[in-house]
């Protein structure tokens, strides 16, 4: 039958279903094979030949024959993977169906009345409808579905490679070891089959369904208390999924395993289209939803009897039911995190690679799937996070999450991109060894929007902290908080930072430190504070290296001089905010010399008008996200937290109930009628008394007298000599003493699992173009907004 033909016929099938107002019966064959037995339609095909209008329709006016549909086609996909699909006939059925699958299941989400239907038992409706054992009978169709799809993903000859010799009779499907047919080599699998382009394909088809299945999340309100797990992504990653462990080794390894150059030809990806492509991207999405899992609330050991001694860890205690949660968490060999981390940082670096010859590299699309898959592996599997900042490898992550960042940073459309991010350097961030590894001299040149600078990894982190902040949008203030927290924690091990970094955080301090900025909202002081522990961390610990630091420090010393006499009666604070609404910008870029941006590099582009974004919850203030630990004298961390009603010294509040510090900001500001928040005399007192400024202000009263008698005697205006000065003197004996070491560690909370969930599946909704899964459906956990 011909291509028309077949479409011709399942057209007329699905306008029969939507004018049908009587019942179907479900053992009507004739009338159901129409469906999927005897066309060819592709997955773009059903998606136009069956209209989202019509599927509603048939909801809302015949709602059993809605229901006999998907009865009907999960029956066909179970028959599938009972029979092994040995005719193509099979093949054909279990795709067709799938795809009818993948189309319809949106809009039973999305009717409330309709959420329980598949978790419903369809009576008489064991497998092939014989009512053999009655416990089989009994299962949800939900269930009958994902155990289907699970099989049919190690189907021999139609998903993975068959291992039979012709003269074998086939493989039995209920005997196979479906872990010997992973899909590519990696962690806890030597063996990397033939590459299958038809495999591909249908796995591809299959993952996209499970996805849908999955997706039933999009459907419901984004809740505070977002514990409710997700009843698909429980059941298939439960042991009553036999191929439980087998799909997640094949999901990741397929991700890790990617190499998007291919042989390292130019031009090659345009002559072959990569079919392997949206295979590692629907891998990847499939594996980030599976592991939605909050570890914050989660410490239910289970008792789990199907791992196997290779590649996961035994020793420690059993992990949470999310089977897959907790074989990532158990992941232990070296080879295998180094496997993982290689891949991943190739495949981030992918968008990065500059050749002279312009397209003749493949750039990969999925970076936010594997930015969030990054932080999983992190925040689940603490072995690979001190893995990962073992070596300088963690190096290969950090350049291209940067580049994301300062790329992204004009763009409203790409927020999330900024918070998932700036997450992950936070999380790196707790962990000494990333200060350490940030002393690398930075040698790779990829053209970056940023001023050309000659230093270490550091310096460039803290060049792109500074561009985001003085030219980002508006919304990516809460993040300022963040981007400064990450500077602090690493402060302490910065050996010696560049002229041009050492600028641009005076440049900050002098930015947050005009009075109308700190007058102008509750928060904006702790900037000042961050910055100010930062300069203090450095100067106490790694004064000998950091003369660039401390000049600028001298230069700049009209700054902390301000501060210390900031004023603060109610005429003086009056006048600071009226000068405000004269200034729209929040920061301004004068005073930062701008040097040249980097050759080659493109300058961060806002989104264009009309591009669809999603929207996000807010994320946790920084008091919520972190944990602060003192480092002791043998570099062990000591938490700080529960410590009593106190107020830190740098003025933000430390452990106390939630909203009380919210409330004491409220007692000593006055808010106005028209809830606008005001600065009191009492308000600006209360912080300005605890500025650390005492060890800055004592290097001024030393070196700058010094310095210029330098000047004077040699009548020098010459900064290298002065340089030269400042790199032998010491300070020795003369600072205060040095203040323990404060580190700010992420810490697990529901609030950031809250945000990740929103984010992954509205990085998954505006992906999934190609067919149109969720679009135009009234998805519930976010909305979608155009810039």
């Amino acid at each position: 039958m011909g291509s028309a033909d077949s479409k011709l016929n399942f057209r007329k099938a699905v306008i029969q279903l939507t004018t049908k107002t009587q019942p179907v019966e479900a053992t009507d064959d004739a009338f159901w094979d129409q469906f999927w037995a005897d066309t060819a339609t592709s997955v773009q095909d059903v998606f136009a030949l069956v209209p989202a209008a019509e599927i509603r329709a048939v909801r809302e006016e015949s709602p059993s024959n809605l229901a006999t549909l998907c009865y009907k086609a999960v029956e066909k996909l179970v028959q599938g993977a009972e029979s092994g699909c040995h005719s193509e006939k099979e093949k054909q059925i279990v795709l067709n169906c799938s795809r009818l699958l993948t189309r319809v299941l949106p809009y039973i989400f999305e009717d409330p009345d309709w959420r329980g239907f598949f978790w419903s038992t369809v009576p008489g409706a064991g497998r092939g409808g014989q009512g053999e054992d009655d416990d089989e009978n009994a299962r949800p169709l939900a269930e009958s579905l994902l155990l289907a799809i699970a099989d049919l993903l190690f189907c021999p000859d139609f998903t993975v490679q068959s291992h039979r010799r012709s003269t074998d009779s086939a493989e039995d499907v209920h005997s196979l070891d479906s872990c010997e047919y992973i899909w590519e080599a990696g962690v806890g699998f030597a063996h990397s089959p033939q590459p299958n382009y038809i495999h591909d394909v249908n796995r591809m088809e299959l993952l996209k369904l499970l996805l849908t299945c999955f997706s039933e999340a999009m459907y419901l309100p984004p809740a505070p208390d977002s514990g409710s797990t997700n009843p698909w992504v429980q059941f298939f990653c439960s042991t009553e999924n036999r191929h439980a462990l087998p799909l997640f080794t094949s999901l990741l390894n397929t991700v890790c395993a990617y190499d998007p150059v291919g042989y390292g030809i130019p031009y090659n990806h345009l002559l072959f289209s990569d079919y392997r492509e949206p295979l590692v991207e629907e891998a990847a999405q499939v594996l980030i939803v599976t592991l939605d899992h909050d570890s914050a609330t989660s410490a239910s050991p289970t008792v789990d009897g199907t791992t196997t001694g290779t590649a996961m860890d035994d020793a420690d205690p059993p992990g949470p039911e999310n089977l897959f949660v907790n074989y990532l968490s158990r992941i232990h060999r070296e080879e295998d995190f180094q496997f993982i981390l290689k891949g991943i940082a190739r495949l981030l670096s992918n968008p990065l690679l500059q050749t002279y010859l312009p397209n003749s590299t493949k750039k990969i699309q999925f970076h936010q799937e594997l930015l969030v898959l990054f932080w999983k592996l992190c925040d689940f599997n603490k072995k690979f996070l001190f893995f990962v900042l073992k070596s300088s490898d963690v190096l290969d992550i950090l350049v291209p999450t940067l580049y994301f960042l300062n790329d992204a940073r004009a763009d409203q459309s790409r927020v999330g991109l900024m918070h998932i991010g700036v997450f992950i350097l936070l999380l790196l961030s707790g962990e000494r060894n990333f200060g350490v590894r940030l002393n690398k001299p930075y040698s790779v040149r990829v053209p970056m929007d940023i001023p050309v600078f000659t230093g270490t990894h550091a310096d460039l982190l803290i060049v792109v902290f500074h561009k985001i902040i003085t030219s980002g949008h508006q919304r990516l203030q809460p993040l300022f908080d963040c981007l400064l927290t990450i500077v602090v924690n690493v402060s302490p091990y910065l050996k010696s930072l560049s002229m041009v970094a050492a600028n641009k955080l005076l440049h900050l301090l002098e930015a947050f430190s005009t009075t109308w900025f700190l007058f102008s909202a509750a928060q904006n002081h702790h900037l000042v504070f961050f910055l100010l522990e930062a300069f203090n961390n450095i100067i106490q610990y790694q004064f000998d290296g950091n003369s660039n630091l401390v000049y600028a420090i001298i230069r700049k010393r009209s700054v902390f001089h301000q501060l210390a006499n900031l004023p603060t009666d109610p005429p003086a604070i009056h006048k600071a905010l009226q000068r405000r609404r004269r200034t729209a910008e929040p920061l301004s870029r004068t005073g930062s010399q701008e040097g040249a941006s980097m050759e080659g590099s493109h300058p961060a582009a806002p989104a264009e008008p009309g591009t669809l974004k999603t929207s996000l919850v807010a994320t946790p203030g920084i008091d919520k996200l972190t944990e602060k630990s003192q480092v002791s004298e043998d570099g062990t961390l000591r938490s700080l937290e529960p410590t009593s009603q106190q107020s830190s010294a740098d003025g933000s509040p430390t452990a106390e109930e939630p909203g009380q510090a919210w409330r004491e900001q409220r007692r000593l500001s006055s808010a106005s009628a028209s809830g606008q928040w005001s600065p009191t005399s009492e308000w600006v007192l209360s912080w300005k008394s605890k500025l650390p400024l005492q060890t800055i202000m004592r290097l001024l009263q030393v070196l700058v007298p010094q310095v210029e008698k330098i000047c004077i005697d040699k009548g020098l205006t010459d900064e290298s000599e002065i340089l030269r000065f400042l790199q032998h003197g010491t300070l020795v004996g003369l600072l205060p003493v040095p203040h323990p070491i404060l580190i700010r560690k992420y810490q697990a909370n529901s609030g950031t699992a809250m945000w990740f969930r929103t984010y992954m599946w509205g990085v998954i909704y505006l992906r999934n173009v190609d067919p149109p899964v969720w679009y135009d459906t009234d998805v519930k956990l976010f909305e979608i907004q155009r810039v």
